[in-house]
């Protein structure tokens, strides 16, 4: 574990932050896309999520360079907070050159059109702000060092000055509406699902609350629970959309994100609201549940044995069609999503979902025998076993993973490369048509990697307690 960090730390790192993804000789550095030799990436698993890893390795060793790397990767996160708060994508050390690089790269990039326009306002999509403000609350609870309390408030502020009075948040903030695309008014400012916005937010709050004590943190968290079953959609397709524009009407957001009702958001969404009970013990967060579940049965499309899918990402608001997104044109020049009801061809953002809704629903009528405070100590549960947490739409989940005996740790330990890095096939997409040409294929070395197989190592020394 030493010898990894201090090799990451010592020479991968650029400051104290990571990008995603490095070549063997670390002139290739990538984030979600290609990154300035400038840049370090805050959307995960970048650098906060190495510096959560880093407190983890601490706690699980009482060494004490993992808390001296920790406060460098905070150093790093604090120098690129933006004045609002929140923080953007990515950190460059270089601000003067990040708008030129917007027009000389990011833009011309297709497929990632959140990156068609810089704003230079912070964002809340991806877990990028909530990441940060996770891991700078648990670095201040851990130490009490005074220097991480007003960037800590800032982020919190910011989170809650960016709330929608109906509980809802923006995908960005302070908002702005700056850019069509495709179209389509700018999303950015519209009441958002997609990509765990709504529950990172409600969950960095109830972290605030139980670590700092201020009740306006916890407030904001249950008027972000409320917006759940204010933005359910009515009967027979009483799901939720990805994200809502201002009269609470399905919205789109990019170019290949309909507004209609969403099977993933509304899994994730379920989930959510069994998880709210159990928090606050209120029944009301349960009550929208069996008409989602409903409604996701109804839209099953295919239960056969060699089914590769139970259902699509989106149905068409009224005919609770299947609907899907084709792109025409060649280059980011001329390229646009037209819709379509064939999956043939379309493009593959969520096309194929797969979801066990008689296993949701059991787990719906587990949870709702539950009484309040049986809930409430189910809930305590969690929070002590340090229980996973999986987005069903991006399907991440928080490093919980043991390596289950010696024999995978001894793998892991040997498979540590000389220089201390684990060396890995490294694949990134091609970024003119990522859709036609295959992916480039390189040895290097993976942020992500680095973070799991430590989580690893980290609990396994757990476990032998």
């Amino acid at each position: 574990m030493a010898k990894a960090t201090d090799f990451m730390m010592s020479t991968v790192s650029l400051r104290g932050g990571f990008v995603w993804k490095y070549s063997l000789d670390l002139k290739e550095r990538y984030g979600e896309l290609k990154a300035r030799d400038s840049m370090i990436w805050v959307e995960p698993p970048g650098t906060p999520t190495v510096g959560l890893m880093l407190i983890g390795a601490y706690k699980a060793t009482g060494d004490r360079r993992y808390l001296d790397y920790a406060d460098r990767v905070a150093g790093a996160l604090i120098w690129g907070q933006l004045p609002s708060g929140g923080w953007h994508y990515f950190i460059d050390f270089d601000m003067a050159g990040v708008q030129s690089y917007y027009d000389a790269f990011f833009s011309r990039c297709w497929g990632w059109q959140e990156y068609l326009h810089y704003y230079g306002n912070g964002t809340f999509d991806d877990d990028v702000t909530t990441s940060a403000t996770r891991f700078l609350l648990r670095l201040y609870d851990m130490t009490l060092d005074p220097k991480y309390r007003p960037p800590l408030l800032s982020a919190l502020g910011f989170i809650c000055r960016a709330q929608y009075p109906n509980g809802a948040w923006p995908q960005r903030y302070p908002l702005k509406n700056a850019f069509r695309h495709h179209g389509h008014e700018d999303y950015t400012s519209y009441y958002t699902f997609n990509d765990g916005v709504m529950s990172n937010n409600i969950d960095v709050l109830l972290e605030a609350w139980r670590r700092l004590g201020n009740k306006a943190y916890r407030t904001a968290a249950r008027r972000g629970m409320d917006f759940y079953p204010i933005s359910q959609l009515p009967k027979p397709q009483a799901g939720w959309a990805q994200q809502y524009d201002l009269k609470l009407r399905p919205a789109w957001g990019r170019g290949f994100e309909i507004n209609a009702v969403c099977s993933a958001q509304t899994l994730q969404n379920v989930l959510d609201l069994m998880r709210f009970y159990k928090i606050t013990g209120d029944r009301r967060y349960l009550e929208p549940i069996p008409k989602a579940l409903d409604w996701l049965k109804g839209a099953v499309l295919d239960t056969g044995p060699k089914a590769k899918h139970t259902h699509t990402f989106f149905y068409e608001l009224g005919s609770n069609r299947p609907v899907y997104m084709r792109r025409v044109g060649k280059t980011y020049k001329d390229i646009r999503f037209v819709k379509t009801y064939d999956p043939e061809g379309a493009y593959p953002y969520g096309v194929r979902v797969r979801i066990d809704v008689e296993a949701i629903r059991k787990q719906y009528e587990r949870v709702s025998r539950l009484t309040p405070s049986q809930a409430r100590a189910a809930y305590e549960r969690d929070l002590k076993t340090g229980q996973p947490v999986i987005n069903q739409i991006t399907g991440r989940v928080d490093y919980g993973t043991a390596a289950k005996d010696a024999r995978q740790i001894e793998s892991l330990i040997k498979g540590l490369g000389e220089r201390g890095g684990w060396v890995v096939e490294n694949e990134v997409l091609d970024v003119v048509d990522f859709q036609r040409n295959p992916p480039r294929v390189f040895k290097g070395y993976d942020t992500g990697t680095y973070v799991t197989r430590m989580y690893r190592l980290i609990n396994y020394l757990k476990s032998l307690r």
